[in-house]
This record gives structure tokens, C-alpha cells and sequence, in this order.
């Protein structure tokens, strides 16, 4: 009897974890292939754009592709890549004095 009790109680543990297991190995295959690229590069565009960030660019690429630039996404299921580069801030001009009277 005590067998059977132990079996139960191991089988009602076991089973709630398996099951919760497999459900958190499942969620990032599913939102990684529920992104369509435009809309995951409006998101991040966003996110930069909320931090105050100025002179980047955001390129989607195949995901083999060798290109230079930090990869910050990916999309369409995985095949492809939003890559973060950094542009070159232009030169400021020197600010002009007023003119004296």
C-alpha cells in the first residue's frame, strides 16, 4: 500500500513539471517565429528612439550572412537578422559670436 501511494504521489509532482517543462521550451520557438521583420525593426526603432538615441541605422539581412554591425533581433522565424550599426555624427560647426556694437 505504501507502494502505491509513494508511486501516486510521485506520478501527481512529476507530471505538472514535465508538463511546465515543455510548455517554457515551446514559448521562444513561438514568439521568435511570430515576429515579422518590418515589425520587430518598428519595435527597436522605437525603444532607441525612446532612449534618446541618435545616428544608427537598422539592417535586416539573411541570418548566414557575414555583415558588420551588432545583431539585435531576429526575425521570420529565424532566418533573418536586424543588425544595429552606429553612423558617424556629423561635424558641428563652431558657433558664431554675435556681432559687437
Amino acid at each position: 500500500m505504501k507502494l502505491l501511494a509513494t508511486f501516486g504521489v510521485l506520478l501527481f509532482v512529476s507530471v505538472p513539471a514535465h508538463a511546465q517543462a515543455q510548455a517554457q521550451a515551446q514559448a521562444p520557438a513561438q514568439a521568435q517565429a511570430a515576429k515579422p521583420c518590418e515589425e520587430l525593426k518598428d519595435e527597436i526603432t522605437k525603444k532607441l528612439d525612446a532612449k534618446g538615441v541618435k545616428g544608427y541605422t537598422l539592417e535586416i539581412v539573411e541570418k548566414d550572412k557575414d555583415s558588420a554591425g551588432k545583431t539585435v533581433g531576429t526575425c521570420d522565424g529565424g532566418t533573418k537578422k536586424i543588425l544595429y550599426n552606429r553612423t558617424p555624427a556629423p561635424a558641428e560647426a563652431p558657433a558664431k559670436e554675435p556681432p559687437k556694437s
